[in-house]
Protein backbone atom coordinates (compact mmCIF):
# COMPACT_ATOMS: atom_id res chain seq x y z
CA UNK A 1 0.00 0.00 0.00
CA UNK A 2 1.18 3.35 -1.31
CA UNK A 3 1.78 6.01 1.63
CA UNK A 4 2.55 9.63 1.35
CA UNK A 5 5.24 11.10 4.15
CA UNK A 6 5.18 15.29 4.17
CA UNK A 7 7.45 17.20 5.92
CA UNK A 8 8.08 20.99 7.55
CA UNK A 9 11.89 21.12 5.76
CA UNK A 10 13.39 19.77 2.90
CA UNK A 11 16.40 18.25 5.00
CA UNK A 12 13.66 15.89 6.47
CA UNK A 13 12.02 14.60 3.78
CA UNK A 14 15.97 13.54 2.38
CA UNK A 15 16.39 12.11 5.85
CA UNK A 16 13.07 9.95 5.53
CA UNK A 17 13.58 9.02 1.99
CA UNK A 18 16.99 7.80 2.89
CA UNK A 19 15.93 5.73 5.93
CA UNK A 20 12.86 3.81 4.02
CA UNK A 21 15.48 2.99 1.32
CA UNK A 22 18.14 1.52 4.15
CA UNK A 23 15.26 -0.06 5.67
CA UNK A 24 14.30 -2.15 2.27
CA UNK A 25 11.92 0.15 -0.02
CA UNK A 26 13.85 0.25 -2.75
CA UNK A 27 10.86 2.03 -4.36
CA UNK A 28 10.20 5.15 -1.77
CA UNK A 29 10.84 8.20 -4.09
CA UNK A 30 10.92 12.05 -3.33
CA UNK A 31 8.32 13.96 -4.91
CA UNK A 32 6.52 17.15 -5.53
CA UNK A 33 3.35 16.84 -2.52
CA UNK A 34 -0.35 16.20 -4.11
CA UNK A 35 -2.32 19.15 -4.36
CA UNK A 36 -4.86 18.00 -2.06
CA UNK A 37 -2.24 17.93 1.18
CA UNK A 38 -0.37 20.56 2.44
CA UNK A 39 2.97 20.33 3.34
CA UNK A 40 5.50 23.30 4.64
CA UNK A 41 8.41 22.59 2.19
CA UNK A 42 6.61 21.27 -0.85
CA UNK A 43 8.56 17.95 -0.61
CA UNK A 44 6.70 14.60 0.46
CA UNK A 45 8.33 10.81 -0.02
CA UNK A 46 5.53 8.47 -1.56
CA UNK A 47 6.83 4.66 -0.11
CA UNK A 48 5.49 0.87 0.37
CA UNK A 49 6.97 -0.39 3.87
CA UNK A 50 4.08 0.31 6.91
CA UNK A 51 4.93 3.42 8.49
CA UNK A 52 6.51 3.15 12.31
CA UNK A 53 5.57 5.88 14.71
CA UNK A 54 9.45 5.08 15.84
CA UNK A 55 10.63 7.00 11.76
CA UNK A 56 9.24 10.34 13.47
CA UNK A 57 11.63 12.99 13.49
CA UNK A 58 10.68 16.38 13.96
CA UNK A 59 10.29 17.53 10.47
CA UNK A 60 8.15 14.65 9.95
CA UNK A 61 4.50 16.68 9.33
CA UNK A 62 1.96 13.62 8.64
CA UNK A 63 1.87 10.50 6.80
CA UNK A 64 -1.36 9.17 4.53
CA UNK A 65 -2.53 6.28 3.00
CA UNK A 66 -3.38 6.80 -0.72
CA UNK A 67 -6.66 4.86 -1.19
CA UNK A 68 -9.15 4.79 -3.97
CA UNK A 69 -11.31 7.42 -3.16
CA UNK A 70 -8.11 9.94 -2.10
CA UNK A 71 -5.44 10.18 0.99
CA UNK A 72 -6.57 8.92 4.93
CA UNK A 73 -4.25 10.27 7.12
CA UNK A 74 -2.67 7.96 9.13
CA UNK A 75 0.02 10.05 11.22
CA UNK A 76 0.46 13.62 12.48
CA UNK A 77 2.78 15.21 14.31
CA UNK A 78 2.25 16.68 17.86
CA UNK A 79 2.94 19.96 16.37
CA UNK A 80 0.36 19.92 13.89
CA UNK A 81 -1.70 18.66 16.97
CA UNK A 82 -0.98 21.72 19.17
CA UNK A 83 -2.36 24.44 16.55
Amino acid sequence: MEQIATFFTHLGALRFHRRVKELGDAGAVMAPVPRKLSASCGTCVRFSLPFQEEWAEEDLEAVYRCESGGYVRCFRSREQDEK
